[in-house]
């Protein structure tokens, strides 16, 4: 039988559509669907980015590098605008074919810019890819261009950091690949790229760094080469131990490279690698002579942290106004002359001298020490240990924690503290109970410990008042010349001054002083303008009040007692109102190493440092006079006559006395002095010419047998104890000196005498102001300072 078909159901059919997949069937479906549209946009895209790219790879010509490449010189001005100081080098360059450059050399650089160089077509897309998108969120273009791109730029573009710069250098990378071989891109490379120094190009750099022809350079020196390419100015091995260090390392890497790539043996990497090749010392070009080569030095380093390139300065054309004048800077180099001892005249002493204009932070003149191209160490900026130059600033930090200029602290020498650590004056002298004012004066270093002690937290007060005024800390800030000072601490001998500190930076700080206590950062660069005629930079003031005008004047008034009554009487000379402050320092071997004097008028601040050798040898025995009220003070003078001459005399704010809020601990209440007659002031003396007088340097020694009349200070115009008082009656015996029972104040050291258990006793001995003989002291452990 045959099989019977079914039946369908009377009438039309219907027609029923299948179930949806469900589930992965159906998100695949759509996610075809979704990539076959992404497909066709980006195909699209696709087509337009590259018919933008004909377009564009049409339209770009290669220029000619002789009207886009042209290096100009960068003229430097003195502070008028007109007088050329001198200039920084347009391209040093003698360009030499590539089969006159060594193998080693050429190898190193590609080992170090790009490795793929002999391979690839120019240009590397993920760089191109990588600053496009840096510069979409608002970032500078990133680095990994290949040589031939690094060429280009250096070559026909500017120096701009955008992404439309990036992407006209990959077409002209491109074009450039097909019209040069590739030896003919690492030969003009090699000689067009900078290398430091002003050295552009392998031949200015061989000579540069190593004294020869780049033909002669031997694996270590080509590898060096190729290595500060990468930063030409923080590799070079002349900047400091941190820049030696950071040479190595990519000197290291350099080599490293070249063992990978098979153009140096392991062996022969490996024993480069053990040190860094000998760099000679390189004659500096005669525009460098004298002190000019320390001008430009500064120069430059302010242009570099104002964000300014090598290139830049050395060939960008800019015209730099800076705040030296002629005048000032002769007025340093003359007035040291003057005052330097007869037959020092060769590398053993060194005198810096630096000045700065009040209220604008202007470095109007500096003396760095020798001929520039004799040494390339600029004193004025490498300073030395500051001495008693720094209790100007411990005078701030106490009025503002409370005490004023009437308080009075332990003058007694020795003191010794309950941990044993002993401080003495010069000589051991006892002073008794002194005023902030007399302490000031005559440099007594234990009523300065007794200061720092009797304010909570003390040394660091007094640290960070010293921050305030324009001192560095010992890591790089963002003022200061230079912008750290050396082993700041906050100790208990802070204000005895074993910081290490840059006279610029100390004239800057007591030029904050004499301005009212409003700082103006010290700086060399007044405006830049482009070589197109625009002014690209110009220093904009931006005062900080750190010190409350009433507080600076009081500091001031301190400042000026040294020079009326005490240590630094040969400013006298000057004829001017002066605030200053002598200052010696010790050495790690309790040796005299450095002497000082900072002192600021109301218009002008100068420091004049001595020091010897490398900056901290012995002083004593080695200068005629070691104080910083002999040479220091005198070179100041000498210096300020100079820079002064026919400028108003100005005065100082009268003191205020400002008594703090905060009252100080028992012991430092003001003394006051019995009545006396009124006497008016001896003639102060003049100096002496005789070898064996000198000042009365901060902390004079032991003088004379006998007592010798005193030169009292001017009373103030207000009704204010007297900073120094007559000597007492001999019907009335003071009491002993201590730091609770006051003794008389004096402006000179006592003549004590010795009781059985050694501590000095009976009446102080009024001496004058003026200079006497004495022989010097031994030095005393911790580091003295008078």
């Amino acid at each position: 039988m045959a099989p019977q078909s079914k039946r369908r159901a009377a009438g039309p059919a219907v027609k029923r559509k299948p179930p949806r997949p469900k589930g992965r069937a159906a998100t695949k479906r759509r996610l075809k669907r979704v990539g076959i549209v992404l497909l066709l946009v980006g195909l699209l895209f696709g087509l337009l980015g590259v018919g933008a790219f004909v377009v564009a790879y049409n339209a770009v010509d290669i220029p000619d590098p002789n009207e886009d490449f042209e290096a100009q010189t960068s003229k430097i001005y003195y502070a008028d605008g007109k007088t050329e100081l001198g200039e920084f080098a347009t391209q040093d360059r003698e360009s030499i074919p590539l089969d006159e450059m060594p193998q080693t050399l050429k190898d190193a650089v590609v080992a170090a810019e790009n490795q793929s160089f002999w391979t690839d077509r120019g240009i590397d897309p993920k760089g191109i890819l990588r600053a496009a998108f840096s510069n979409a969120r608002g970032n500078s273009t990133q680095g990994a261009s290949t040589i031939t791109q690094q060429y280009v730029k250096i070559l026909y573009l500017s120096q701009e950091r955008s992404w439309q710069r990036k992407a006209r250098e990959a077409i002209l990378s491109l074009k450039l690949q097909r019209k040069l071989t590739k030896e003919q891109v690492l030969e003009g490379y090699l000689n067009t790229i900078y290398f430091g120094r002003g050295a552009y190009g392998v031949q200015a750099a061989a000579q540069a760094y190593f004294d020869k022809p780049a033909a002669d350079l031997n694996l270590r020196e080509s590898a060096v080469l190729a290595s500060v390419l990468n930063d030409p100015n923080d590799l070079d091995p002349t900047n400091g131990k941190e820049a030696k260090a950071e040479l190595k390392s990519r000197y290291d890497y350099v080599l490293s490279s070249m063992a990978d790539m098979g153009t140096a043996t392991a062996e022969e990497a490996e024993k480069a690698q053990k040190r860094l090749p000998k760099f000679p010392k390189i004659e500096a070009t005669s525009q460098y002579g004298g002190q000019k080569g320390h001008m430009l030095k500064l120069i430059r380093d302010e242009l570099l942290r104002l964000g300014y390139s090598e290139e830049d300065i050395d060939g960008g054309g800019l015209r730099v106004t800076t705040t030296f004048t002629p005048e000032a800077m002769a007025a340093a180099q003359e007035g040291q002359a003057a005052q330097r001892p007869e037959g020092m005249d060769g590398g053993q002493l060194h005198v810096a001298v630096a000045t700065v204009e009040v209220g604008t932070g202007a470095l109007l003149g500096f003396y760095g020490g020798q001929d520039y191209l004799d040494s390339q160490i600029n004193w004025a900026v490498a300073g030395g240990m500051a001495g008693s130059t720094f209790k100007a600033f411990a005078d701030a930090a106490a009025i503002k924690d409370g005490f004023s200029l009437r308080d009075t602290f332990d003058g007694n020498s020795p003191m010794v503290l309950p941990d044993g650590t002993d401080f003495e004056n010069q000589g051991n002298t006892s002073y008794g109970t002194v005023s902030m004012i007399e302490a000031t004066a005559d440099s007594i270093n234990t009523a300065f410990i007794d200061m720092t002690n009797s304010m909570e937290d003390g040394p660091q007060k007094i640290v960070d008042t010293a921050n305030d005024l324009g001192i560095p800390g010992n890591e790089p800030g963002k003022y200061g010349i230079p912008t750290k000072s050396i082993d700041l601490q906050a100790n208990l001998g802070v204000a005895l001054g074993s910081v290490q500190v840059s006279p610029i930076n100390m004239a800057n700080s007591y030029a904050t002083l004499a301005n009212e206590g409003s700082r103006a950062d010290v700086h060399v660069i007044e405006k830049v303008v482009t070589n197109a005629g625009e002014t690209d930079y110009t220093y904009k003031r931006a005062d900080k009040d750190v010190l409350d005008p009433d507080i600076a004047a009081d500091v001031c008034y301190a400042l000026q007692q040294v020079v009326e009554t005490g240590s630094g009487s040969a400013a006298l000379e000057l004829d001017r109102p002066v605030a200053g402050k002598t200052g010696t320092a010790t050495n790690d071997k309790g040796e005299v190493s450095s002497s000082w004097f900072v002192g600021t008028t109301p218009q002008i601040s100068t420091a004049v440092m001595y020091v010897r050798g490398k900056g901290r040898e012995q002083l004593e025995g080695f200068l005629p006079e070691f104080f910083g009220g002999s040479y220091p003070a005198r070179t100041w003078t000498d210096v300020m006559g100079r820079v002064m001459e026919g400028m108003e005399v100005e005065e100082f704010p009268e003191p205020v006395y400002v008594d703090g809020d905060n009252e100080p601990e028992e012991g430092h209440e003001p003394y006051t002095p019995p009545p006396s007659p009124t006497r008016k002031p001896s003639p102060t003396k003049k100096p002496s010419d005789t070898p064996s007088t000198i000042l009365p340097s901060d902390d004079p020694s032991t003088p004379t047998d006998g007592p010798t009349p005193s030169v009292p200070t001017p009373t103030p115009s207000v009704p204010e104890p007297s900073p120094s008082a007559p000597p007492p009656s001999p019907s009335a015996p003071p009491p002993p000196p201590s730091s609770s029972a006051p003794a008389p104040s004096q402006s000179a050291p006592a003549q004590p005498t010795a009781s059985a258990s050694g501590e000095p006793t009976g009446a102080p001995v009024q001496v004058s102001s003026a200079y006497y003989s004495r022989e010097p002291a031994a030095p005393v452990t911790p580091r003295a300072d008078w």
